[in-house]
């Protein structure tokens, strides 16, 4: 049995923290390996964590992917899933992963921390942000588990307008 843990805060109008805890037995998944930070395709074939941002006020939406090996991705959407580039964000996230353990006790949480820098047009608003917050687990098998705050009907789709189940208020 795993559970996903996510906090998300705004720390400004324009940066955000989003902290993911994968928590089991991660010997049954599959963690890519630590690698340089940079902007790679398709993290969500494996192991990682994603934050969709979109103002209430706004069609468009931000797209983060977030892998333990610290690559990342964002894209910006004009709708649902329309239009896709990649997000020309004011600086990369900075990302922390840890694996907390001993020698005496097994490695039971892979946390993953990002710290967004959101471009102008998506700061928080007066209203907030509204986030959807999601992971895929690789397991060791190579099947892929899929996790929401809130998963719209049918298929898993983070990008459909019933994820976006959080809401973001500015500091």
């Amino acid at each position: 049995m795993h559970l996903v843990e996510v906090r998300a805060v705004a720390l400004c109008p324009d940066v955000m923290d989003v902290e993911f805890t994968l928590i089991g037995d991660l010997s049954v998944i599959r963690i890519p390996p630590s690698g340089p930070r940079r902007r790679a395709e398709e993290l969500w074939r494996h192991t990682c964590f994603e934050a969709f941002v979109r103002r209430d006020d706004e069609p468009g939406y931000l797209e983060f992917n977030f892998s333990p090996s610290g690559a990342w991705q964002a894209y910006q959407f004009s709708g649902y899933r329309q239009d896709r580039q990649p997000a020309a964000l004011p600086a990369p996230p900075d990302l922390t992963v840890r694996q907390p353990g001993s020698a005496s006790r097994a490695v039971t949480a892979l946390i993953l921390e990002a710290r967004v820098h959101l471009p102008a047009s998506f700061r928080t608003a007066p209203g907030g942000l509204r986030l959807a917050l999601s992971a895929v687990v690789e397991a060791g098998t190579g099947t892929l588990s899929y996790w929401a705050l809130r998963h719209a009907p049918g298929r898993p789709d983070f990008h459909h307008p019933d994820a976006f189940a959080l809401t973001l208020a500015g500091s």
